[in-house]
């Protein structure tokens, strides 16, 4: 184990960029999104696109208190509404259903990051596992597909708690269920700006790159690999 580890209690992790990574290498540009999204999409600029894509992360950061999957699936409708709007795609209603419900229920959107059981496996054996992290009501089975659901003694999702990272209220809600003091906790996050907000209430942060993007210059401990870990 790391020294970092020692005299800690319960280790926190995010999700995406930390145990699993999109299929397409977008978290909502998925692969079904792509096939019927066609060749309008290539058309567009990289800043039409992000235009777009802001003005939809705005919607769903305004109704992110989602209770159920029929619920992420509205969402997620309405987001690709937006999208194809302002790209001006031409999706169909039928077309953005099937995206919204793909996005939601179609678990091979999430490829699981090599060695996460093992890990996760080792570290149950001395820790408390939980999860802190920005998502939809559909991440219960993705846990679970990506294997590693049964290692976890705690789970803090966005969409039950109606905040993102680094709002401290999220962390909090992680907080209460474990019953440690934050100093015996590490927060694990492939974002530096949700470490800060961790590290502001006493946790340990540990900043995860195994996505390049995530590789950036940092006081924190930085690893590339969850692996790394248990070495």
């Amino acid at each position: 184990m790391i020294d970092i580890l020692k005299d800690q209690k319960v280790i926190f992790f995010d999700v995406g960029y930390t145990l699993d990574m999109p299929a397409s290498g977008d978290w909502m540009f998925t692969n079904k999104f792509l096939e019927l999204a066609g060749e309008k999409l290539k058309q567009r600029t990289e800043a039409e696109i992000q235009r777009a894509r802001d003005k939809g992360l705005r919607f769903l950061a305004q109704s992110h208190l989602v209770q159920n999957v029929e619920a992420e699936i509205q969402n997620f409708f309405d987001y690709y509404s937006i999208i194809s709007d302002q790209l001006e795609l031409g999706l169909s209603e039928a077309g953005r259903e099937q995206i919204a419900r793909d996005r939601a229920c179609n678990m091979k959107n999430y490829i699981p990051y090599p060695g996460i059981t093992e890990v996760l496996s080792t570290l149950s054996r001395t820790y408390q596992l939980g999860i802190i992290s920005d998502t939809w009501p559909s991440i219960e089975p993705q846990l679970e597909y990506i294997g590693v659901s049964q290692y976890l003694s705690f789970t803090t999702f966005s969409c039950f708690v109606g905040v993102f990272k680094p709002d401290k209220r999220i962390y909090l809600d992680a907080l209460s269920k474990c019953g440690v003091p934050a100093e015996e906790t590490v927060f694990i996050d492939d974002v530096v700006r949700n470490l800060d907000g961790a590290a502001a209430l006493g946790m340990t942060p540990i900043l995860i790159a195994a996505n390049p993007d995530a590789d950036v210059e940092t006081d924190y401990l930085k690893i590339h690999d969850l692996r790394e870990l248990i070495r």
